[in-house]
C-alpha cells in the first residue's frame, strides 16, 4: 500500500462517519459523550486526521446504525495508523508464531515505553506534527498486546549495547526504558540478548532485521532501510538472515548474562 492510500483510508473512513452521523442528527458532542471521546477528538476522526481505535468504529457503526458500514473498514485503519513501509510486517505480526528482531539502532517498538516512543517520534526529520506523533505512539503500544497473545509467540531479541547507552529523551525515559526492558525479558516466551560493543566478531553488521515464522510455517524477513523496508519470502534471504541471526546469537550475551548487564546500566544511569 502506498503512503496516499495509506492517508486516503482515514479520509474515506471520516466522511462516511460523519455522513452516518448527520443521517442519525446527532451532534460531535453527542457522539464523543457516548463514546468517551471529545468533540474536537470526533471532529479530528471526521477529518481524517485522527485514526480511531477498533472499539471506538465498532461503537460509532452500532450508535449511529451503520449495519456493518464502519466495521468494515477496521482492518484498513488498523493498518493505516503505520507507516506505509511497516504495514505488511505490522499485519504478520499479529498471527506470527515466531518474532526474532536484531536491533542496532534504537530499541525495538515492541520493546518501548510510551515516553520512549515519544522521544523517537519526536525526533524525526523532517518533524511530525504532534496529532502524528501522538497517533504513533498509540499505535506503538497498541502493539505490545502481542506479548499476551495466545498461544504465546516464542520471541527474542538481540540488543546493541550501544543502543541501551544512549539516552533518548534524557535519563528519566532511559531508566524507564531499561526498567522496562527487565520487565519483559523475564517472560517465559521472551528473550533478550544484549550484544557487547567490545565483541572481536559479528556476525550481522548489515543492519537490524526481523525474522518471522506464521502459523501455516512461512518463514518471512523484514529488513529495515530509509523508506524502502520490505519483506523476503524467497528461502535464500530468509536462510542468510537466519545464519546470521543464529551466529549473531551466540556471539551475545546470554539472556541471563544480559538482564544482569541491563541490571548494571540501570544503577550507572
Amino acid at each position: 500500500m502506498s503512503e496516499d492510500q495509506a492517508t486516503g483510508v482515514p479520509h474515506i473512513f471520516g466522511r462516511q462517519l460523519k455522513r452516518l452521523r448527520t443521517v442519525a442528527g446527532m451532534g460531535r458532542g453527542e457522539l464523543g459523550s457516548h463514546t468517551g471521546y471529545s468533540e474536537s477528538t470526533i471532529a479530528s476522526f471526521e477529518q481524517g486526521r485522527r485514526i480511531p481505535s477498533a472499539g471506538f468504529i465498532g461503537r460509532a457503526d452500532e450508535l449511529l446504525g451503520g449495519h456493518g458500514v464502519l466495521l468494515e473498514l477496521v482492518e484498513e485503519m488498523e493498518r493505516a495508523q503505520y507507516p506505509a513501509f511497516f504495514q505488511d510486517a505490522a499485519k504478520l505480526e499479529k498471527e506470527a508464531v515466531e518474532w526474532h528482531v536484531y536491533d542496532a539502532r534504537v530499541v525495538n517498538g515492541l520493546l518501548q515505553t510510551e515516553d520512549y516512543a515519544r522521544a523517537v517520534f519526536t525526533m524525526y526529520r523532517p518533524v511530525l506534527d504532534e496529532e502524528t506523533i501522538e497517533q504513533r505512539v498509540a499505535a506503538r503500544l497498541a502493539r505490545q498486546q502481542f506479548f499476551s497473545r495466545k498461544p504465546l509467540p516464542t520471541t527474542s531479541f538481540v540488543i546493541e549495547e550501544s543502543v541501551l547507552r544512549r539516552r533518548l529523551g534524557g535519563r528519566t525515559v532511559t531508566r524507564g526504558q531499561l526498567e522496562q526492558i527487565l520487565l519483559i525479558g523475564q517472560r517465559r516466551h521472551v528473550e533478550i540478548q544484549v550484544m557487547p560493543t567490545d565483541r572481536e566478531e559479528h556476525a550481522a553488521l548489515t543492519g537490524p532485521f526481523t525474522l518471522i515464522e506464521t502459523k501455516e510455517g512461512r518463514r518471512i524477513a523484514y529488513v529495515e532501510a530509509y523508506k524502502h523496508s520490505r519483506l523476503f519470502t524467497d528461502r535464500g534471504t530468509v536462510r542468510e538472515l537466519e545464519e546470521q541471526y543464529g551466529v549473531l546469537r551466540a556471539q551475545a550475551l546470554t539472556p541471563r548474562e544480559s538482564l544482569a548487564f541491563v541490571e548494571k546500566l540501570l544503577g550507572e544511569t
